[in-house]
């Protein structure tokens, strides 16, 4: 027969129990269907025959009981229900399915469950908050490329000074007429020394830009832009004598006004210049005819 006292007084008090966990202070228990954590009789998942805990699974909540009527089937001893998303309704039904369960169970259960929705809650918003992703160094594979990039710049100094020498020799003719050399490191040769000479030319024209910028010299007109300066003279001078004309006109206009002609309409005519004819009577013949 199942008795909770015998099953405490063989576990809790001084005896061998797997989930016990004893400190200078306080007994703790690592069972998952503890309520509380700590190693008493009314918070021992073994030595409680009705026992009711909050556990969470993939960011749900369960109520789990258990009755003495299913201690006969270890496989159905636990009954399961699925607590809802919200907090309020979720302490309802708790407060429904323990109805006639111990207070002290009821109380610890729902103290659980806040706690339990309080870190899933501090977890979802540290998932969306941006976080550091900590990389591990490798201390070995870092030391190897280290010591390979070493090695590397070592053998392209040594071959740079060796290709300098020997272009060098053969600038010198020490080899005579022995060109048995690589003609990509000849060529090579050859591209920078045209580029050292193309920058030694471009500084050369920027320093004498400048000082042709710093010269001053005076230059004499042309013919055409004498001409230009003529032309520009005539045209003030037609245009000051047609204002004058114009200004005589309108004078004349005012002193037949002023005399009490009608005004004429449309714009102003210019008056033609005064002209004399004179006529040649022939006289003469025509008394020497009356005469004969």
């Amino acid at each position: 027969m199942h008795s909770d006292d015998v099953v405490w007084d063989t576990l809790g008090n001084r005896q061998f129990c797997s989930y016990k966990i004893t400190t200078k202070t306080q007994n703790f228990c690592r069972n998952e269907y503890n309520l509380t954590g700590l190693c008493n009789r009314s918070s021992c998942p073994l030595a409680n025959s009705q026992y009711a805990t909050i556990r969470e699974e993939k960011g749900r909540c369960y109520l789990y009981m258990k009755t003495i009527e299913r201690a006969a089937f270890p496989r159905r001893l636990w009954e399961r229900v699925l607590l809802n998303k919200n907090y309020e309704k979720a302490l309802e039904e708790i407060d429904e399915n323990l109805i006639y369960w111990p207070r002290f169970i009821r109380h610890k259960c729902k103290q659980r469950f806040t706690k339990i929705t309080q870190y899933l809650i501090r977890i979802r918003k540290l998932t969306l908050k941006r976080q550091r992703k900590l990389v591990p160094l490798r201390r070995k594979i870092e030391r190897r490329e280290k010591r390979r990039e070493e090695k590397a710049l070592v053998a392209a100094q040594l071959d740079n000074a060796i290709e300098k020498e020997l272009l060098e020799r053969l600038k010198q003719d020490t080899y005579g007429d022995i060109y048995n050399f690589p003609i990509h490191a000849f060529d090579k040769a050859l591209q920078q020394q045209d580029a050292e000479s193309e920058s030694e030319s471009d500084a050369e024209k920027e320093e004498e830009d400048d000082e042709d910028m710093d010269k001053r010299e005076f230059v004499e007109a042309d013919d055409s832009d004498l001409s230009d300066f003529e032309d520009m003279d005539k045209l003030e001078t037609s245009s000051e004598e047609e204002q004058e004309v114009e200004e005589e006109v309108e004078k004349k206009a005012s002193r037949s006004k002023s005399k009490g002609k009608a005004p004429l309409k449309g714009p102003a005519r210019r008056k033609r210049p005064y002209l004399e004819i004179e006529y040649e009577k022939e006289t003469e013949a025509a008394t020497k005819t009356k005469a004969a």
